[in-house]
């Protein structure tokens, strides 16, 4: 299992490897058709502990149009709630020949990858989120041409999203600036320099060419609610906030969104916001991720 490849986080390939990925992306999406049998006979065994939209079928629909097939996991209605989790993933191991989870704790998805003989990709956790960070730098770049020059300004909760964003941006050689609540701060070990907190949201997006926010209450957090609702109020991403952007500024959100709260809906509907091109993008970071991965495509 020592020369498997998984993805956890952002720091299981290196910034040349993202890049590298980016691109095969990038083909992927011009000419999906000479990929159309890159998985054939393959399956990627999904596991869910939370719910799900864009992973699941972005995930589900890539391996389709590969030529291969996609197995869907509800935790709670496998033997997951039964048995020692490593026997489980062992076995699912032995079927499947890539895994990807979405699940609660971190710890998750690294004694997952501990127990698998193939490949596993974290496609969410409570502390990291890399597969959605893959898409917003594709995103990034289809918008801009290029990164050279591109300031992120991330608004909200410092949470999973915000946390592989900071790598991905720190890896792409893009600015990140991010503006949380004290008490609702990053809480994960970083890339030393590679973004700078900003109290006020006006100053984090003074002059930014993205501007980025995540629901106030990820899922685990339902009961902090109200509390949770009044401290971010003065952190919402409206058309106000948007004037201190770039003048060729756009907006981001990796769903699903709640409008009214971290988004207001002139922001959210209107011309600046890349939303469902950013969810699409999703589709193309994965299937190159899964090649990568699986070794059809080299690093």
């Amino acid at each position: 299992m020592s020369n498997v490849r998984h993805f956890r986080t952002l720091e299981d390939v290196s910034p040349q490897e993202m890049i590298s990925l980016l691109d095969l992306a990038i083909k992927i999406k011009k000419n999906p058709e000479n990929y159309r049998e890159s998985c054939k006979y393959k399956t990627l065994g999904m596991l869910f502990a939370k719910t799900s939209t864009r992973t699941r079928v972005s995930f589900e629909v890539g391996m389709f149009q590969m030529g291969g097939h996609a197995v869907f996991l509800d935790w709670g209605k496998t033997n997951f709630t039964l048995a020692k989790f490593e026997d489980e993933v062992a076995v699912l191991a032995r079927y499947c020949d890539i895994l990807m989870a979405r699940v609660f704790e971190q710890d998750y998805i690294t004694r997952m990858a501990s127990a698998s003989r193939v490949p596993v990709i974290n496609g969410l956790s409570d502390e990291y989120h890399p597969v959605q960070s893959l898409a917003d730098i594709l995103t990034i770049k289809e918008k801009f041409g290029s990164l050279d020059g591109v300031t992120v300004a991330y608004v909200g909760d410092g949470n999973n999203v915000c946390h592989s964003l900071i790598w991905a941006c720190s890896y792409a050689g893009v600015k990140c600036r991010i503006s949380t609540p004290r008490d609702y701060n990053v809480h994960v070990p970083l890339p030393q320099n590679s973004y700078t907190w900003h109290e006020a949201p006006e100053d984090a997006v003074d002059g930014a060419d993205v501007i980025y926010t995540d629901t106030w209450i990820s899922m685990g957090q339902e009961t902090e609610t109200k509390a949770r609702q009044k401290v971010f109020r003065s952190f919402q991403v409206n058309a106000d906030l948007m004037t201190h952007a770039s003048s060729r500024a756009i907006f981001m959100h990796c769903l699903p969104a709640h409008r009214g709260y971290e988004v207001s809906d002139e922001v959210f509907d209107g011309p600046q916001s890349m939303v469902f091109d950013q969810a699409e993008n999703r589709l193309y970071t994965e299937k190159a991720l899964i090649l990568k991965l699986l070794g059809i495509e080299a690093w």
